[in-house]
């Protein structure tokens, strides 16, 4: 079937906290999901369920584990067991989960600012201490010191908290790239966990490489997170999953979980195997949505919003823009927030790096982007 995700489906009132946060006079471009109804068989097996009527306690199924496992297979050629699959309600669990099993109070944690808050955050929050290298700024796109990296493996950090593809940046990394931090980690007797939660949402010219591919030896030492959240849009339905090869690994993740870590909700795990099974049709779609979005953002910051940067995206739906040639005299985030009614992620929660940026989520009709880029282009105006 043909999706139009050109219509504007009205979000307000249904207890949205993308929509529910900033009030009716804002346009919303910040939480991570999309405005685009979901995939109509995701929608089906729902349906299904709640007819069913009866909703009792529920393991993922087989079935769904088979899905992941093909999915792999297919687009990675990653061969996973069924052991190695292990549900989670979120992969903001999975990052928080990584720093209790594999690290304790007051041990170093690795991130690489500016990148998704709860990676900045968090680990500080449960005591741990962390080390952050911040990537660096190399024309349109960001890349990896490789020498602030390693210098900051020798203060010995228990996990390194690896986001790729990158967000808020965009990056997808090459395999070059991947193999040198997978080296340095091995040597420095880091574990790896990587966050792909964005895999899917990868543009033409770009190729997404799992960190656990790379061989038998990383694999041993990387924890994987991902979830069909972020690519059908069903992130309120908590359906998440980490793949651990390594058995020792699994065994401290797992002592970590009891009694603290819900199973995932059986609305979730149906979408999850609808989604994988019947849902490419859908995602070819909304990708090509995405990439005219995308190109679309570039034109209209590059001509009519010129002193902001956009940075080159070769993944994901978020938008990485440097306003700090804008002459805002404030946080960016304040400004278009108070004199736009534009919502939009504070660069400063992303940490080094962060500031004087904004990110923007394009994933919401072209009409809606429209009216809140020409909102910031008539603020701008303004100063």
């Amino acid at each position: 079937m043909q999706y139009d995700f050109d219509a504007i489906i009205e979000r307000r009132g249904t207890d949205g906290y993308k929509w529910k946060q900033y009030g009716d006079e804002v346009i919303p471009l910040w939480v991570a999901d999309m405005d685009f109804v979901s995939a109509e068989p995701v929608l089906q097996a729902l349906h299904r369920r709640v007819d069913h009527g009866i909703f009792g306690y529920t393991r993922p199924s087989q079935e769904l584990r088979n899905g992941i496992r093909e999915r792999l297979k297919s687009s990675y050629q990653w061969d996973v067991k069924d052991e190695e699959i292990t549900f989670l309600p979120g992969l903001v669990t999975g990052i928080n989960l990584a720093c209790h099993a594999f690290s304790n109070p007051g041990d170093p944690v690795l991130v690489q600012p500016p990148v998704y808050f709860h990676f900045v955050r968090d680990p500080v929050r449960h005591g741990r201490i962390l080390k952050d290298p911040p990537l660096v700024q190399k024309g349109e796109s960001y890349e990896i010191d490789f020498a602030a990296f390693e210098t900051s493996l020798m203060d010995r950090p228990k996990v390194f908290l690896f986001c790729n593809p990158h967000n808020p940046v965009g990056r997808v990394y090459t395999r070059k790239e991947l193999e040198t931090i997978a080296d340095l980690c091995l040597r420095h007797h880091v574990i790896i966990c990587s966050d792909e939660i964005h895999c899917d949402l990868v543009y033409s010219g770009y190729r997404h490489i799992p960190m656990a591919t790379l061989g038998p030896e990383v694999a041993r030492q990387t924890v994987t997170l991902m979830a069909p959240s972020k690519t059908f849009n069903l992130a309120g339905l908590h359906c998440g999953f980490a793949i651990i090869q390594n058995p020792e690994l699994r065994r401290r993740w797992e002592a970590v979980s009891l009694g603290l870590i819900p199973s995932v909700n059986i609305m979730g795990h149906v979408a999850a195997l609808a989604a994988f099974q019947y849902g490419r049709e859908w995602l070819d779609q909304v990708l090509i949505y995405l990439e005219k979005n995308r190109d679309f953002l570039a034109r209209y910051v590059k001509q009519k919003l010129p002193d902001i940067r956009m940075t080159k995206m070769e993944a994901t739906y978020l938008a990485w823009l440097d306003c700090s040639n804008t002459g805002i005299p404030e946080n960016p985030f304040d400004f278009f927030l108070r004199e736009a009614k534009v919502a939009l992620s504070d660069g400063k929660e992303f940490g080094k790096g962060g500031e004087g940026f904004v990110r923007l989520n394009f994933a919401c009709p072209r009409k809606r982007l429209t009216e809140a880029l020409d909102r910031m282009m008539l603020a701008l105006r303004k100063l």
